[in-house]
């Protein structure tokens, strides 16, 4: 009897060169920022890794979308469906039937950037014109059916970045919203009922101020320091891990910090960020830079203290106290008298126990997908090179016959 089986067999195909402007349509949309709508139900591709929103579409197919300012050569969109874009966007369509689209996509995604950053035009903003993109140029297997299996599989790999991401996003916001609750009292942990006790911070430790620092004085090496604008950019509610660095000179005239210390930003750039608050929690030694303001609190749970100092109502605070308009500063004197409500230290360790476990699971997440961005990148390498080549599934019939 025949028996169909399923034969693995590497696809083996030749690649060929192809030029953009050869294998697609290119031009730029028609739409600018004010056109967008909040509420729209359609993208509307803008100069940004972010789409915004219309009530109205120009295209509906496949296509790629590319800014033509703003992240020049690192931002792509990929989209089949119904869509617009902004006068300045780039949007590639009507693939050659012998091209997958998305394939071409993903090449962009991998090659694009250095070629675009070669032949920007300088202006004001750089930029790039419609030459540049034609004039790209990239392999592919002459094989459409090579080409659709590449595109699957960092698709699927998509697929599960995307799952990442999802709930990297929702682990964030319960934990949020279990800080609007614990952070405030509204919600107690079992076992807990004893009233909290207002508190202005320079009650519950001793502030001082960092020095030295520039920018230019930090480095990979040396001992672990903390600059306020990394209090913005790096840490959020604690520091487990210093990643700046300074020679042993530099940080003889910075102030040494210890672990438990409460780091708070003295400068920002609007009142509704400043004195960004970060608990040290690191084991060794370090140093704090000018415009750091230290806490030195005493009896109190320095990760709780850290989530709290970011808490809306804290930050609500800090932000009427901020002075400046260019350049917003907060002072010491100013950040004393911040009010607070404290349960016990028990009930700290408690809910700092909580959130820390939060945030390991959140980490262990965002570990898992920086791993998987990190494997997508090699297998782009590979795949979209033709250095490793994919299998197809063909087939086949088995005419031997075999007795009952």
């Amino acid at each position: 009897m025949n028996i169909a089986k399923t034969d693995l067999q590497r696809f083996s195909g030749r690649w060929e060169t192809k030029r953009l402007g050869d294998i697609a349509h290119i031009k730029t949309g028609s739409k600018n920022n004010e056109d967008k709508d909040e509420n729209g139900q359609y993208p509307l591709f803008v100069r940004s890794a972010i789409a915004e929103q219309i009530n109205s579409y120009c295209y509906d197919g496949e296509a790629i979308l590319v800014p033509g300012e703003g992240g020049i050569g690192s931002i792509f969109h990929y989209i089949n469906g119904r869509f617009d874009c902004h006068q300045r966007v780039y949007m590639i369509n009507k693939f050659s039937d012998d091209v997958c689209g998305k394939l071409v996509y993903y090449s962009m995604v991998l090659q694009f950037g250095s070629h675009a950053m070669q032949n920007t035009v300088k202006a004001t903003v750089d930029s790039l014109r419609l030459p540049t993109f034609k004039n790209f140029s990239f392999s592919l297997p002459q094989d459409i059916g090579e080409q659709r299996a590449i595109a699957k599989v960092l698709s699927d790999v998509d697929g599960l970045l995307n799952a990442l991401e999802g709930l990297i996003a929702k682990k964030q916001a319960i934990k949020q919203a279990t800080m609007q609750q614990l952070l405030t009292g509204r919600t107690r942990l079992p076992g807990f009922s004893g009233k909290w006790e207002r508190k202005r911070l320079g009650e519950i430790g001793t502030l001082t101020k960092g020095r030295g620092i520039k920018r230019d004085d930090v480095s990979s090496e040396g001992l672990p320091c903390v600059r306020y604008g990394e209090l913005y950019t790096r840490y959020q509610d604690y520091i487990l891990k210093v990643r700046s660095r300074i020679p042993p000179n530099i940080a003889a005239t910075a102030l040494p910090i210890k672990k438990g210390d409460l780091l708070f930003a003295g400068s920002g750039e609007t009142a509704e960020e400043i004195g960004r608050c970060a608990a040290y929690l690191g084991e060794e030694p370090a140093y704090a830079g000018g415009d750091v303001i230290v806490l030195i609190p005493s009896g109190h749970n320095s990760i709780y203290l850290g989530h709290l100092m970011n808490s809306s109502i804290v930050s609500a605070q800090k932000a009427r106290m901020g002075q400046g308009d260019a350049v917003v500063h907060i002072y010491i004197n100013n950040l004393a008298q911040v009010q607070i409500e404290l349960p016990s230290i028990t009930e700290q360790n408690a809910i700092a126990s909580v959130l820390s476990d939060m945030d390991s699971e959140i980490a262990a997440l965002e570990q898992r997908r920086d791993k998987t961005r990190a494997i997508k990148q090699g297998m782009m390498q590979q795949l979209l090179t033709g250095r490793v080549r994919l299998s197809e599934s063909r087939i086949c019939t088995d005419d031997t016959d075999y007795a009952d």
